[in-house]
């Protein structure tokens, strides 16, 4: 039997909840993240890999993420969530990987951001070797 204790806790409770979810509607708390312009991505860069040198950088058509050289490395930054993740893989494995109807597929290796797509017009850039 319900007796009226159980009652009062349980819509407070139920109120409590309730309040927790307007507090986050109101607050917009899963926001995206702007897209990436060229300052935004080296200042992204610099933030995630310091002292590392951009020779080369590239940001998606989408605004969703941006591949930069440096030296014999790939410095990657890609939309994950409502934020950016930075990753680095090996300058010739980001050479080769695949590139189809203008979307460059990274393989991160990572089980957090396994994956990273790129929109590129694209891929490699005219010019741009191994070397």
């Amino acid at each position: 039997m319900l007796d009226k204790a159980y009652l009062i806790q349980t819509a407070g409770s139920a109120a409590a909840v309730g309040v927790l979810i307007a507090i986050a509607a109101w607050a917009k708390i899963a926001k995206p993240a702007p897209p990436l312009n060229e300052a935004r991505a080296r200042a992204l860069l610099q933030d995630e890999f310091p002292g590392r040198q951009v020779d080369r950088l590239w940001v998606a058509n989408d605004g969703r993420g941006a591949l930069a050289r440096s030296g014999a490395s790939a410095l990657i930054l890609c939309e994950v969530g409502d934020g950016y993740v930075a990753r680095h893989i090996p300058w010739a494995q980001a050479l080769s990987s695949t590139f189809r109807d203008g979307v460059l597929k990274l393989d991160l290796g990572d089980v957090a951001a396994p994956r990273a797509r790129l929109a590129f017009d694209n891929w490699p850039p005219a010019g741009l070797g191994a070397s």
